[in-house]
């Protein structure tokens, strides 16, 4: 018999959890190269371009699952997605825990990637269906709460127990729990609220509702204006926290401040973390003040302000670029706002096409500028070598690290001129 209630907030949170489990993974295995920078150099006998691909190879496949990924959260439901993304992922970690070539290694992040693709596009189209309207953007920030969990674990813990059994055993370890996972969303999750004889938030996306093409959901999408400036935008939010906390912020701080392992990866984590934190207060203060546009423009002004002290004023104490790496995270938070702005940018049917070409933008940061960065730091090499690792000078890490202001100063003048949603959905 079909219950006339809505389902409870505990059920709610735990199908979505569920699906947040799978993110969990996907946020740790995307920044664990950044605290095994040498060991991986080493193993592999690679250069910082050659190690920059190989942690990019990740964010490859991540962005080319994106606009399938949306789709197919609208047609064939996000269970079956995240299922079978859990058991992917852990094929994809074995692979590069056992590789011992790079063909391999990059195989393995290259399915990684793509796996775990599903995980927030899923996860936004569950609180579309298990949760109210108004909490959306809590979601939205939570999940990247839940992420950024997962980056923390990817920082000081691992870089622990990297330097206790090295990376492959650990890697090795890591590689059981998405299998686990998988398990537990096929048994619990359900893609509607209906399935559990519950009401829905989204009564029209019921398994009766007729299907929308692929081509024709995407072009449609992509026929509002918002999608382009919200698919730009965040590439420069995500793209320099990734890639300063994801891959070269540990050789930056050790080589240039003379710091450890694992001291260097617990500030890149506090970056994390301040990222973490900001995502909810954004996503909160915009429903607050029913606005998407003014707290994604200071943000993106923020992040590109410190970014740009961090490029042009050499010689920072640790204490300042710490405080910036924090504001720069924080500030980075506001990509959530985002992912609210363009599911009512289009008609609600759209949404999961919408959110998966905007995580896209978001992957295509990260994506870019690794490698970039890396190809950068070749350039500029001045041939300091230690222990068979290349050591990179000051200049060369300024001159990467102004890639991300350029595209921060591009994020900032697609919001400026985005049109506001005033937090209503188009219907």
């Amino acid at each position: 018999m079909r219950s006339v209630t809505l389902p409870t907030a505990r059920l709610a949170w735990t199908v979505w959890g569920l699906g947040g489990a799978l993110y969990i993974i996907g946020f740790f295995q995307r920044v664990a190269p950044g605290v095994m920078t040498a060991e991986l150099m080493d193993d592999f006998n690679i250069t910082a371009a050659a190690l920059g691909n190989l942690s990019a190879f990740y964010f490859y496949s991540y962005v080319a699952m994106q606009i399938p990924t949306g789709l197919l959260a609208d047609s064939w439901g996000p269970r079956r997605l995240l299922t079978a993304g859990a058991l992917v992922a852990g094929v994809g970690s074995l692979s590069f825990a056992l590789s011992d070539v790079m063909f391999w290694a990059c195989a393995g992040r290259l399915l990684i990637g793509g796996s775990v693709a599903v995980a927030f596009v899923a996860m936004l189209k569950l609180s579309s269906h298990w949760m109210a309207p108004k909490q959306f953007s809590l979601a939205s920030g939570m999940a990247l709460f839940l992420g950024i969990l997962g980056a923390v674990f990817a920082g000081t813990p691992l870089r622990l127990l990297v330097d206790a059994y090295g990376w492959r055993p650990v890697m090795l370890a890591s590689s059981i729990i998405p299998f686990v996972v998988a398990a537990l969303i096929w048994m619990i999750v359900r893609d509607d609220p209906s399935e559990r004889g519950y009401l829905s938030h989204a009564p029209q996306a019921t398994a009766n509702t007729p299907r929308m093409g692929i081509i024709m959901g995407l072009k449609r999408v992509l026929g509002y204006r918002n999608t382009w400036m919200l698919l730009i935008a965040p590439g420069a939010l995500a793209g320099s926290v990734l890639t300063f906390a994801g891959l070269w912020g540990v050789p930056f701080l050790t080589s240039q401040y003379g710091m450890s392992a694992p001291g260097a990866a617990a500030v890149c984590s506090l970056m994390l973390l301040s990222w973490a934190v900001g995502g909810p207060v954004c996503g909160s203060l915009s429903e607050r003040i029913g606005r998407r546009k003014p707290l994604y423009v200071i943000g993106c002004a923020a992040l590109s302000a410190g970014w740009a002290v961090v490029v042009f004023v050499p010689g920072l104490p640790l204490a300042v670029l710490i405080a910036l790496l924090i504001v720069i995270g924080f500030s980075a938070g506001c990509i959530i706002i985002g992912f609210a702005y363009v599911k009512e940018s289009v008609p609600s049917p759209l949404a999961g096409t919408a959110a998966g070409v905007c995580n896209m933008g978001t992957m295509l940061g990260p994506m870019f500028l690794q490698p970039a960065v890396g190809w950068v730091l070749d350039r500029q090499w001045q041939g300091t070598m230690d222990a068979g690792t290349r050591i990179y000078e000051l200049n060369a890490f300024r001159a990467g690290f102004s890639l991300m202001l350029v595209w921060g100063v591009l994020a900032l003048i697609c919001v400026a001129v985005s049109q506001e949603t005033d937090c209503q959905q188009l219907p």
